[in-house]
C-alpha cells in the first residue's frame, strides 16, 4: 500500500504530486551525491517557485490544496509530505515513485511522529499570530533527517489577517529545503498574496463508490454499511466514516431528517430549532467531558499542583490555567458550530432529494432510508418552494458564519422552511 492509496478519487492530483515528489527526491539525491564526491557540503536544495506556464511536475516550496469539505485535501497533503520523506531503496528506480508507504520516512510522516513533518490543525475558531510565528520559526530550521522540512497547515482558511501576514514572509522568502503545504476549502479563503506564491491543486468530491471502497478496505466496515454511509454523505470521506462507525452520529442524523415534517406550525418550528441547538450543545459537552478534564489534570500536574481536583496551584501559575480554560471555551464554541453546520448539511441533502423527485432526475437518493418522508414533501410542495427551502438553509449557515446567535438563526430558518 502506497501513501497515495487513501487519496480517493483524485487521480490527476495524485499524478502531479507523485511527479513533484520524484523531482524533489532527485534534487536531494544530487546534493547528497555532490557532497559525498568531495565537492564540499553541496548547495542546499531549494525548490523553484511556481513559474507561470511551468511544468506541473516541478517541485516548489509552497502548495495550496483546495477542495470542498470531504474531498481529502488534508489527506493529500499528508501523503505528499510522506512521499517527500520516503527513504525506500526503490524510490529512484525506473518504475518507482517516492511514497512507498512502508519505509520509516513514510510511516512516521503518516502517523505524525516524523521529526521533519509538522502537521498543524486547530480545534478553535481561528489560528492567531502567536501560533503562526512559532510555525515560521520552525520553518527556518534545517531538516533533522537530511531531506525536507515539511509544514502541513490543514486549516489555512482559519488564519487571522495578522497571522496570514506573518506567514506571508516565510512563504515569500522560504528557508532552504522547507516546504509549506496549505489546505483550504477554496483559494478565496487564503490571502491573495499567499496564494499567488503557491502552486494550487484543486480537489473534487470523490465518487460515492470510491468512498465506500476505502471504508471497506481501510476501516473494515461492512460493504452494505459503507455504501449506505457514503451515499448519505455524498462522498464526504470523514463524515462517511463517522456515520458508519458511530451510533450516536446516526441517531442525530435521523433526528435531523425528521425536521421537515415537524414545521407545520410556529410552535413546531421553534421547538425543532431549540432541539437542534440542544443537540449541538450536547456534542460540545461530550467533547469537553472527553478532553477538558484530562487536559486540566495534565496541566495541573505539570505546574506542580497537588494531586486531585482540590489541590492548590503554585503561586504565579493561575495565568496558565486561565489560558487553558479560554482555549477550552473557544473549542467548545467551534464544536457546537461544527455540529450545527453538519445538521444543516444533512437538511440540505434532504431537500436535494425532494427536488430530485419533483424534477424526475435520474439520480440516487442520498437519504433513501427516509424515502417515504422525501416523497411526502415532494408531492405536497413545488420545486420552487423546495429551492426556497434550500436557500433558507444556506442563509442560516451564512448567518452562523457571521456570528449571528445560533438560536435566532435556526429559528428564522425553520420558520422559512414552513413558509416554503
Amino acid at each position: 500500500m502506497t501513501v497515495w492509496d487513501d487519496v480517493v478519487g483524485q487521480d490527476r492530483v495524485t499524478a502531479q504530486l507523485a511527479a513533484a515528489a520524484r523531482d524533489a527526491d532527485a534534487l536531494v539525491t544530487a546534493e547528497h551525491a555532490a557532497a559525498a564526491a568531495g565537492s564540499g557540503p553541496g548547495r542546499e536544495a531549494q525548490p523553484e517557485p511556481p513559474a507561470e506556464g511551468g511544468s506541473a511536475s516541478q517541485m516548489t516550496h509552497a502548495w495550496l490544496f483546495t477542495g470542498p469539505p470531504g474531498s481529502g485535501r488534508a489527506t493529500a497533503a499528508r501523503a505528499f509530505a510522506a512521499a517527500l520523506q520516503c527513504v525506500s531503496p526503490d524510490r529512484a528506480a525506473e518504475t518507482g515513485t517516492p511514497g512507498c508507504g512502508f519505509c520509516d520516512g513514510c510511516h512516521t510522516a503518516l502517523v505524525g511522529t516524523h521529526a521533519d513533518v509538522e502537521i498543524v490543525r486547530t480545534d478553535l475558531l481561528s489560528i492567531g499570530v502567536k501560533e503562526t510565528r512559532d510555525l515560521v520559526r520552525r520553518s527556518s530550521l534545517s531538516p533533522a533527517g537530511g531531506r525536507w522540512q515539511v509544514i502541513v497547515l490543514e486549516d489555512a482558511d482559519r488564519l487571522t489577517e495578522g497571522a496570514g501576514n506573518v506567514l506571508l514572509k516565510a512563504v515569500e522568502e522560504p528557508a532552504p529545503r522547507t516546504v509549506w503545504l496549505l489546505c483550504a476549502p477554496s483559494v478565496e479563503d487564503v490571502l491573495p498574496t499567499i496564494r499567488s506564491r503557491c502552486r494550487q491543486l484543486s480537489l473534487t468530491t470523490p465518487p460515492v463508490d470510491a468512498v465506500a471502497e476505502v471504508l471497506v478496505r481501510r476501516d473494515g466496515i461492512e460493504p452494505e454499511a459503507a455504501a449506505r454511509a457514503a451515499r448519505a454523505t455524498q462522498g464526504h470521506i470523514g463524515r462517511a466514516r463517522r456515520l458508519a462507525t458511530d451510533e450516536r452520529a446516526r441517531a442525530r442524523r435521523a433526528a435531523v431528517l425528521k425536521l421537515p415534517l415537524r414545521v407545520d406550525d410556529i410552535g413546531g418550528c421553534l421547538k425543532a430549532a431549540q432541539e437542534l441547538i440542544d443537540a449541538a450543545g450536547e456534542d460540545a459537552k461530550q467533547v469537553a467531558e472527553d478532553v477538558d478534564t484530562k487536559e486540566t489534570e495534565e496541566l495541573r500536574a505539570a505546574l506542580g499542583a497537588a494531586s486531585g481536583t482540590g489541590g492548590r496551584l503554585p503561586r504565579g501559575t493561575a495565568g496558565a490555567m486561565k489560558e487553558l480554560q479560554d482555549r477550552q471555551k473557544r473549542r467548545s464554541t467551534r464544536t457546537q458550530r461544527d455540529s450545527l453546520d453538519l445538521a444543516l448539511v444533512d437538511l440540505t441533502g434532504f431537500y436535494r432529494d425532494v427536488l430530485a423527485l419533483q424534477l424526475g432526475a435520474s439520480v440516487a437518493l442520498a437519504n433513501d432510508e427516509v424515502r417515504d418522508s422525501v416523497q411526502r414533501i415532494a408531492t405536497t410542495s413545488t420545486p420552487e418552494r423546495t429551492l426556497r427551502r434550500i436557500e433558507a438553509v444556506i442563509a442560516c449557515r451564512e448567518a452562523l458564519d457571521r456570528n449571528v446567535a445560533p438560536l435566532l438563526a435556526v429559528e428564522a430558518m425553520t420558520v422559512a422552511l414552513r413558509a416554503g
